[in-house]
């Protein structure tokens, strides 16, 4: 018994900082710079929040741990981070700071953080990346407002509000989101929200001028680049030719911002820092060396301005193999997955790193700062996007435009199965397949982020994984008027309600035991759904039950709590009919199947309940 109260309550722990805690970690990682008085303060949220719950997720499911290795990204990360810490025995320093040791492992809960909750909570990754950008929009906006009445000629915008202190640092945190703004303009399907990336893409396109910083430009059009690369559609070809006739207008009209800092010591750096690699071009001078580079003018630096240098010189050819394959696994990844929009947004972003990186930077590990935005934020959102694909947390099958006219030569003959006022909502096809349409919501809720029509397509993956009888996709679609379908092969059988209307009292008992088997199942692989009843269970011809209508369903990481499952037979007493048979009538029949499979202590809740329930009714 106390074996299987650890159990449970280890599940608890696990799914509430799977569920919970993670997104909050992650919105914060990305937007405290924005508010936050200094970095240590970002540091605190990320180890808290983010860090440390996913080191101990991992610790009370290891198996999680080899999902992540499986991944070539984490697996070269790791391979990287250990020659790192194998350099340090050719330290100059006698005595390497022990703290050197916690910044792979807080960048390696990062890509497994990132995996967990792709995973587990992959609707919602769109949400926290979007209030993240508008915390970003406001910040800047903030900050632009403040800024621009006292500009004279070389002021540089700092960021002026938050932890943000130095202009070319905040320049690659404007361009990360510049990016997240420039990919909704492209790929949005919704006017309003396309009416609101707009200004938030010329906010931060603002706030990367005012920096006065190069690099982030030739970052952005590298990332706008490989972005129409990769998305293929009119606004990109749209997006790049304005791109074009800016920088042409800038040269024209202003081009002493591209040219009145020169190279900025950059060439004299580079050559500097090269000299200093060819001493140890192997295996690097060591993770924790002193890097002083004296300019001819006197100035000392000590970053060659460089991501690849930097690795170069820390960690030497050696560690700049694994550390190269993760910037051109990530790509490759982005451009085969580009089906799947998140993959795009997530290499556009690595894209913009690389860009930034080649003339700034050079520290090769460190804690939570802006040079995350760069690469470890895009690699961790690629390496997570990856698992969660292979793990059929996120679609494998392309959302395709349906216009009116296509939509009408698909349902030529099609036979209405439900209707509301506002017309079909599922239609049995010439061909016995079904389509099941899904009206447009909101943009800013739940079902804009995350269109119904998908989350049926993804319940349907994973159900299958977990052993359970699901629809078969064939196709999803988004139609003009921002309504979403889905296009599935349904399972052959008939309702579990009309089952058991033809049977007699001794074989409808028989079903309800097998159902409540079923039922038991269904809870102890996580699978919550809202609107289970006995009318969306099907008995399949072989005689084994399947799902229908599974769009309304969560799937959490262990088995149910005690309350959901109380939840759902709550559902289910709203039926008169399902009551009558499941709750009274053959109520011990429905519970002998369920307590073979779940705990003593869950089937105790649920014969409490409905005791209580048929107490209440009673009197």
């Amino acid at each position: 018994m106390d074996s299987k109260r650890l159990i449970y309550g280890s599940n608890r722990v696990f799914d509430f900082l799977c569920l919970w805690i993670l997104p909050i970690g992650l919105f914060l990682l990305l937007s405290a710079l924005f508010f936050v008085s200094n970095r240590n303060v970002l540091h605190k949220f990320y180890y808290i929040l983010f860090s440390a719950p996913t080191l101990l997720l991992l610790i009370l499911r290891p198996r999680e741990f080899s999902h992540v290795l499986r991944e070539p990204l984490a697996a070269a990360f790791l391979v990287f981070s250990a020659w790192a810490m194998i350099s340090l025995f050719w330290s100059p320093e006698q005595h390497p700071d022990v703290e050197l040791f916690k910044q792979p492992l807080h960048t390696f809960m990062l890509f497994a953080g990132c995996a967990l909750l792709l995973h587990y909570r992959y609707e919602l990754i769109k949400p926290v990346l979007f209030l993240a950008a508008l915390v970003a929009v406001v910040g800047s906006a903030c900050d632009l407002m403040i800024f621009a009445p006292a500009y004279t000629e070389g002021a540089r915008m700092i960021g002026g509000r938050g932890a943000l202190d130095n202009p070319l640092l905040s320049s690659h945190v404007f361009g990360f989101f510049c990016v997240y703004w420039l990919f909704v303009c492209i790929n949005t399907k919704r006017l309003q929200l396309l009416w609101l990336s707009v200004p938030a893409l010329v906010i931060m396109t603002a706030a990367v001028l005012a920096t006065g910083s190069r690099t982030p430009l030739v970052a952005l059009a590298m990332a706008l680049l490989w972005m129409s690369f990769t998305s293929r559609n009119r606004r990109s070809l749209v997006l790049i030719t304005a791109m074009l006739l800016g920088v042409a207008a800038i040269l024209l009209l202003y081009p002493e911002l591209i040219t009145n800092r020169g190279s900025s010591f950059r060439f004299e750096l580079w050559g500097m820092s090269l000299q200093r690699i060819a001493e140890h071009p192997w295996i690097g001078h060591s993770f924790d060396s002193e890097l002083y580079l004296t300019l001819s003018e006197g100035l000392e630096l000590r970053e060659p301005h460089s991501f690849a240098l930097g690795v170069l010189y820390y960690v030497g050819i050696v560690g700049f193999v694994p550390w190269i394959f993760m910037l051109g696994h990530g790509l490759y990844k982005g451009l085969k997955e580009r089906a799947q929009p998140l993959f795009i947004l997530a290499s556009s972003l690595l894209a913009y790193g690389i860009g930034a990186g080649l003339t700034e930077g050079g520290g090769i590990l460190s804690r939570p700062k802006e040079h995350w935005f760069l690469l470890w934020i895009p690699l961790a959102l690629l390496t997570g996007l990856s698992i969660a694909k292979r793990r059929h947390s996120l679609l494998h099958t392309q959302v395709e435009a349906l216009t009116r006219r296509a939509f009408e030569h698909l349902s030529a003959n099609a036979h209405v199965i439900e209707a509301d006022g506002l017309g079909p909502k599922v239609l049995r096809l010439a061909d016995n397949s079904f389509l099941k349409l899904f009206r447009a919501r909101r943009w800013y809720t739940t079902g804009g982020f995350n269109p119904y029509s998908e989350r049926f397509a993804i319940n349907s993956q994973l159900l299958r994984e977990k052993g359970i009888a699901s629809p078969t996709i064939l196709n999803l679609y988004g139609l003009q008027d921002g309504s979403s379908a889905v296009h599935y092969q349904p399972l052959s059988g008939i309702t579990l309600r009309q089952a058991l209307q033809s049977l007699d009292s001794s074989l409808r008992e028989s079903l309800i035991e097998r159902f409540g088997v079923f039922m038991a199942q269904l809870h102890e692989r996580g699978v919550y759904f809202r609107s289970l009843h006995l009318g969306n269970v099907l008995l399949m011809d072989d005689g084994e039950f399947g799902l229908i209508d599974i769009a309304d369903m969560h799937i959490y990481p262990s088995a149910l709590r005690n309350a959901l499952r109380q939840r759902n037979l709550r559902h289910m007493q709203r039926y008169p009919q399902d009551r009558t048979w499941l709750f009274e009538t053959h109520f011990e029949q429905l519970a002998k199947g369920y307590a073979a499979v779940a705990s003593p202590r869950a089937m105790a809740k649920i014969r409490k309940q409905v005791l209580t329930l048929n107490s209440a009714s009673t009197n």
